[in-house]
């Protein structure tokens, strides 16, 4: 092989790892504004339903969410392809290349009800996506799909996430992807130097062989400058892979913005620098789309987004559609479609008082524009006493719900 070759093939591509809303409305999460009763149906001839009829149904209907949506182009490639399914389980999923190559590899949630790649896609390739949902009977039903990533406006040698220069909030974990597997991580580590003006120490955690996060113990100090200097060109990366740059990335920290939703008081209450600044209702998901608990960290904010309950699996006369709408001063929390964002009208007078959401956090009109202006991306919102298991660190930045111990262990 050719000293030419030799430096492409180590050539190592690190993707801003932000997972931006998808096209057509994205995987929306939303509040609905009615959902459509079906007509009655006789049971006597099925001991297992799925659908509501004149006795109570034995077994809740799957409502699946996946990212990207079937036939979706110019995905960005650093969107972390998943499929989630409420009342069911996920297994069997393979995503390949259309035109051939290695699956893309991923992790499956403890309850079997998420499947979350931890492998970037490539640029500019069409993509298949097959998949088994199994329902609480036991019922298994096939799906496939396809996508097509974005075509690179232009090759750089090496990126990280948050961008150079940027200002981010105190919960942005630094996010680095690489184009071939490491396997030499030790290597790799030494010879990437993370320099923070608060002194706070560091750990990396590696999602995948391709795939690492680093935060503090706790978040970023307020208005700290970090660093991230990445001496890389010649480092032996394992498997025959030698890295040929450097790279170096600085970013700031904003103020410390907390917001805490408490499900048992309903409200939400917002600190900057630990100090308590705002206090507003909210309504949450409802017993069929209960809100994720735990730390979330804002990805994006929309003035206004697209929402579409065919982006998470729901036609016409199932339970929960809605018909598509636009949402205002959304806020998202997941890559799955979790927002905080202004409630829908229909839903204004629950707001404080009961959940009606699809699993987002909703607020009157004053206190969404108030979020959204004050509130910013890498800040972090924290739900509470739900009943839902906490946000998965690949759902968008739920690192923060690893302990310490476990996140720094080698």
């Amino acid at each position: 092989m050719t000293e030419k070759n030799n430096r492409k093939t180590g050539k190592i591509i690190a993707v801003v790892a932000i997972c931006a809303a998808v096209a057509a409305g994205g995987i929306g999460v939303a509040t609905a504004p009615g959902w459509a009763n079906p007509t009655p149906q006789s049971e006597a001839s099925s001991p297992v339903r799925n659908e509501p009829g004149l006795a109570s149904p034995v077994v809740k209907a799957v409502e699946l969410g996946v990212t990207p949506l079937d036939g979706a182009k110019g995905v960005n490639p650093a969107v972390a392809p998943s499929v989630k399914a409420v009342n069911g389980r996920v297994q069997d999923v393979v995503l390949v290349p259309a035109a051939g190559g290695e699956p893309v590899q991923g992790t499956v949630s403890a309850d079997g009800s998420t499947w979350t790649a931890v492998d970037p896609l490539q640029f500019n390739t069409p993509y298949s996506y097959s998949y088994t949902i199994v329902d609480e009977a036991g019922r298994e039903t096939k799906k496939a799909q396809t996508f097509t990533t974005v075509e690179p406006a232009n090759e750089a040698d090496a990126a990280v996430y948050p961008e150079n220069g940027s200002t981010v909030g105190a919960g942005q974990p630094i996010d680095i992807v690489f184009s071939e597997p490491v396997t030499n991580k030790a290597a790799v580590e030494k010879a990437v130097k993370i320099s923070v003006s608060s002194k706070q120490p560091v750990a990396w955690h590696w999602y995948s062989d391709q795939k690492a996060r680093i935060r503090p113990e706790k978040f970023w100090a307020s208005n700290s400058q970090v660093t991230v200097d990445m001496k890389l060109f010649g480092v032996d990366f394992g498997n025959g892979m030698i890295g040929n740059f450097n790279a170096k990335v600085q970013f700031k920290v904003g103020q410390q913005r907390l917001a805490v939703v408490d499900d048992n008081t309903k409200t939400m209450k917002v600190y900057f620098d630990g100090k308590l600044v705002r206090t507003a209702p909210v309504t949450l998901g409802g017993s069929d789309w209960l809100s994720p608990t735990g730390y979330a960290v804002i990805m994006e904010q929309e003035r206004h987004s697209k929402f579409n309950a065919g982006s998470i699996g729901l036609k016409p006369g199932d339970k929960g559609y809605y018909p598509p709408l636009t949402v205002e001063y959304a806020n998202r929390l997941t890559s799955s479609g979790v927002y905080v964002h202004q409630a829908l009208q229909s839903a204004w007078g629950s707001v404080g008082v009961a959940n009606v959401s699809h699993g987002c956090v909703g607020l009157l009109p004053a206190d969404a524009a108030w979020f959204f202006n004050n509130m910013k991306s890498g800040d972090v919102v924290q739900v509470l006493n739900t009943g839902a298991p906490p946000v998965e660190p690949l759902e968008g930045y739920g690192d923060w719900n690893i302990p310490w111990a476990q996140y720094a262990k080698r």
